[in-house]
């Protein structure tokens, strides 16, 4: 063991018409079916999770909302912490996220949409308020990664003003391929911002997560892991004790 704080890591369950689902690159259509998200989540807990990831798809992508089985895995996965994403994008909808129990929310593109709005937010809810920042390269994507949403450095900067607490990286060309993690973005993002980054996207083996542990003393504090669980390639018991060495 070593003194060095361990790499947080938040196994996904991504909820599709009640589903928990994963896709590939983030596109509609390439589900793959993985039954009871609540299933899923206690699954995680099992193993010894101390966060879950958990994303409204179909709120993500403006086709409708998966709210009450949100409710119902926050509700029977109460010992462990929820980071809650898809379709925040105004008061009510945040303010939703919050009551169902989830410990912080994702922004995604009313960050980017309504630069105003995300700055009230993390004004409001500070530690509990994460802004993902999804990548092509160096250009965002907004609306379920269906729409270009700006620069990179430019959102982040504007961010960085506004206070925002902690930034979840994802690049889009990476997510659900397991072709490992854009290790370069995450650094870069680092060197731009003194605050905590979440990785997310791409990861496929216990040697990603290797090379990302290494990353936590620059500023690296968790990583998101979905279709690589889900495929087998590795057990959570067995990631956990990567992160924690």
């Amino acid at each position: 063991m070593t003194d060095q704080p361990a790499l947080v890591l938040l196994p996904a369950v991504d909820i599709a018409d009640g589903q928990a689902v994963r896709l590939t690159q983030g596109q509609a259509g390439t589900e793959t079916n993985h039954g009871d998200p609540a299933d899923a989540a206690a699954d995680w807990v099992a193993q010894g999770a101390e966060w879950i990831h958990l994303v409204d798809l179909d709120a993500a992508f403006g086709r409708g909302s998966n709210v009450d089985v949100i409710k119902r895995v926050i509700a029977q996965a109460d010992s462990i912490k929820i980071e809650l994403s898809g379709g925040i994008r105004d008061d009510a909808s945040l303010e939703n996220a919050l009551e169902s129990g989830a410990t912080r929310v994702n922004l995604g593109t009313a960050a980017l949409e309504n630069p105003e709005w995300a700055a009230s937010a993390i004004e409001r809810f500070g530690d509990a308020i994460a802004v993902g920042l999804d990548v092509r390269g160096t250009t965002l994507a907004a609306r379920g990664w269906t729409k270009e949403g700006g620069d990179l450095w430019e959102v982040l900067a504007r961010l960085e003003d506004a206070g925002c607490a902690r930034y979840v990286v994802t690049d889009v060309t990476k997510d659900g391929t397991l072709k490992g993690p854009n290790v370069d973005l995450l650094m870069q993002v680092m060197q731009r911002t003194d605050k905590p980054v979440v990785a997310s996207g791409g990861i496929s083996s216990l040697d990603d997560l290797v090379e990302l542990r290494a990353l936590v003393p620059a500023g690296l504090e968790g990583a998101i892991v979905g279709r690589a669980l889900y495929a087998g390639a590795f057990t959570l018991v067995e990631a956990l004790a990567v992160a924690s060495n």
